[in-house]
């Protein structure tokens, strides 16, 4: 049994899982896949997470200053995408059966215990492709995301940023009803995102998304502008394309200052509002209905029922032992992988 851990900085090791029995209601999941979260993890890796030079005040929800940071090496909870298999159950648990899989936030590991009850608020549908359970947390960060978007039929949407989870948000934004355009600088997200369903995609390089969204829509704007890639000029330039007293919603791990953004400029003028959407919780409207169990499931189900096509997102699988060398492509930036997959076959 084997766990993947930050030793340091950009430096990865397998470190051994001790095993221990099942005690009662609970069971032994094997992993079968574990993808791997670009934004969220590459900031673990890089140490630019502020969980690694600030601690985290969970009573007063603020960073602090602090010589001991909420995370310090070795970082052992790397990845929250995984898919399992139940090889063992403990006394008491009922529902569950072996060979029954199972998706959920284990990390990068071979194999892990788990109460029975979260296994079986996780259980896939029968029948379904395992892959689609890796998108469980993204899909729920992206359904989030939608919701707190507040779009109506008809709307004409503006997602800037088209790695995974803003592929996502293009899909879901569609199946509510909006049209929507894709903005990405990457040729191949924009082609990928046209093949899953956008009704346009623009390259920022090439000119203001802004003034071309206005030109064509007789100087209204987007509807509502959501910002998944996390680079400054992305959300100034969604501020700059949403219409008159319009939302964006801003969805991307913005990494220390957002420079370039010029507040006094659009956001002034033209009275946007900026809504932060992450899954630490839902829309306080929606809580009485909605929460983070609710949205998992509702990722992996849309899939199930094909509403939602993620698994083409999907550009590399590749054994647990080659992790340290697939991270090194992450962060080299390279642009051909989107949705990077770990697979646990044969691995101990």
């Amino acid at each position: 049994m084997t766990a993947l851990v930050l030793a340091a900085a950009k430096t990865l090791a397998f470190e051994p899982l001790e095993h221990r029995e099942l005690l009662p209601g609970e069971v032994r999941i094997r992993t079968l896949l574990s993808g791997i979260s670009a934004g969220t993890e590459l900031s673990q890796y890089r140490g630019t997470s502020p969980f690694m030079s600030r601690q985290w005040d969970e009573r007063l929800r603020l960073f602090r200053p602090s010589d001991t940071p909420s995370w310090t090496y070795p970082v052992r909870n790397l990845g929250y995408e995984e898919v399992g298999e139940i090889v063992e159950t403990g006394r008491d648990v009922t529902g569950l059966k072996l060979g029954d899989r199972v998706f959920g936030t284990w990390g990068h590991r071979t194999e892990h215990v788990w109460a029975a009850t979260d296994a079986a608020q996780r259980r896939m549908p029968d029948g379904a492709d395992p892959r689609i359970g890796i998108f469980s947390h993204i899909g729920a960060v992206a359904l989030n995301g939608v919701h707190d978007a507040h779009i109506r039929m008809g709307d004409l949407v503006v997602v800037f940023g088209l790695g995974v989870p803003g592929q996502i948000v293009l899909q879901a934004a569609r199946a509510s009803g909006a049209t929507v355009i894709g903005v990405d600088p990457v040729a191949s997200r924009r082609a990928m995102a046209e093949r899953l369903g956008a009704d346009r995609t623009l390259d920022p390089t090439a000119g203001p998304v802004g003034e071309l969204v206005k030109s064509e829509t007789g100087g209204r704007g987007a509807d509502v502008c959501i910002e998944v890639s996390g680079v400054p000029s992305a959300l100034a330039e969604a501020m700059r394309t949403v219409a008159y007293a319009s939302r964006v919603v801003a969805m991307g791990f913005f990494q220390g200052e957002a420079r370039g953004l010029q507040l006094g400029d659009e956001f002034h003028h033209n009275r946007i509002e900026l809504i932060s959407s992450q899954i630490s919780g839902v829309a306080p409207e929606a809580s009485h209905r909605w929460n983070k169990p609710r949205l998992w499931q509702a990722a992996v189900r849309l899939q199930h029922e094909g509403r939602l096509n993620l698994v083409p997102l999907i550009t590399d699988t590749v054994p647990f032992g080659d992790a340290p060398a697939l991270f090194e492509r992450l962060d080299k930036g390279d642009p051909a992988i989107l949705q990077s997959v770990l697979s646990f076959e044969g691995a101990a």
